[in-house]
Protein backbone atom coordinates (compact mmCIF):
# COMPACT_ATOMS: atom_id res chain seq x y z
CA UNK A 1 0.00 0.00 0.00
CA UNK A 2 1.27 3.17 -0.46
CA UNK A 3 0.13 6.59 0.39
CA UNK A 4 0.66 10.27 -0.49
CA UNK A 5 1.27 13.09 2.20
CA UNK A 6 1.32 16.70 1.16
CA UNK A 7 3.43 18.93 3.10
CA UNK A 8 3.60 22.82 3.90
CA UNK A 9 6.71 23.93 4.81
CA UNK A 10 9.47 22.19 2.94
CA UNK A 11 12.26 24.73 1.76
CA UNK A 12 14.94 23.11 0.69
CA UNK A 13 17.25 19.53 1.06
CA UNK A 14 17.47 19.57 4.62
CA UNK A 15 13.45 20.08 5.28
CA UNK A 16 13.48 16.96 2.70
CA UNK A 17 15.88 14.92 4.29
CA UNK A 18 14.42 15.79 7.87
CA UNK A 19 10.38 14.49 6.48
CA UNK A 20 12.02 12.00 5.26
CA UNK A 21 13.84 10.66 8.72
CA UNK A 22 10.41 11.17 10.68
CA UNK A 23 8.20 9.19 8.76
CA UNK A 24 10.86 6.27 8.55
CA UNK A 25 10.70 6.15 12.29
CA UNK A 26 6.99 5.76 12.06
CA UNK A 27 6.42 1.77 12.43
CA UNK A 28 5.23 -0.10 9.47
CA UNK A 29 6.69 2.09 6.88
CA UNK A 30 9.01 0.29 3.98
CA UNK A 31 10.40 3.51 2.21
CA UNK A 32 9.69 7.01 1.69
CA UNK A 33 10.57 9.25 -1.52
CA UNK A 34 10.11 13.49 -0.52
CA UNK A 35 9.38 15.54 -3.85
CA UNK A 36 10.10 18.75 -2.30
CA UNK A 37 9.08 20.84 -5.45
CA UNK A 38 6.01 18.39 -5.74
CA UNK A 39 5.35 19.26 -1.80
CA UNK A 40 4.71 15.90 -0.93
CA UNK A 41 6.11 12.52 0.31
CA UNK A 42 5.14 9.29 -1.10
CA UNK A 43 5.55 6.19 1.96
CA UNK A 44 5.10 2.62 1.19
CA UNK A 45 3.49 0.66 3.94
CA UNK A 46 4.33 -2.88 5.32
CA UNK A 47 0.96 -2.74 6.59
CA UNK A 48 -1.77 -0.66 7.38
CA UNK A 49 -0.38 2.53 9.27
CA UNK A 50 -2.96 4.89 10.42
CA UNK A 51 -2.97 8.73 8.59
CA UNK A 52 -3.09 10.62 12.19
CA UNK A 53 0.32 8.64 12.81
CA UNK A 54 1.84 9.78 9.59
CA UNK A 55 0.69 13.43 10.21
CA UNK A 56 1.69 13.24 13.90
CA UNK A 57 5.40 12.00 12.67
CA UNK A 58 5.52 15.55 9.65
CA UNK A 59 4.09 18.00 12.04
CA UNK A 60 6.45 16.50 15.15
CA UNK A 61 9.28 17.66 12.47
CA UNK A 62 7.85 20.98 12.37
CA UNK A 63 6.21 20.73 9.26
CA UNK A 64 2.56 20.71 8.06
CA UNK A 65 0.52 17.75 6.59
CA UNK A 66 -2.28 19.06 4.38
CA UNK A 67 -3.73 16.28 3.19
CA UNK A 68 -3.24 12.33 2.96
CA UNK A 69 -4.44 10.23 0.23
Amino acid sequence: MTKKIYIEGMTCGHCKNHVETALKEVGGIKSVAVDLEGKFATVELAHAVEDAKLKAAVEEAGYKATRIE
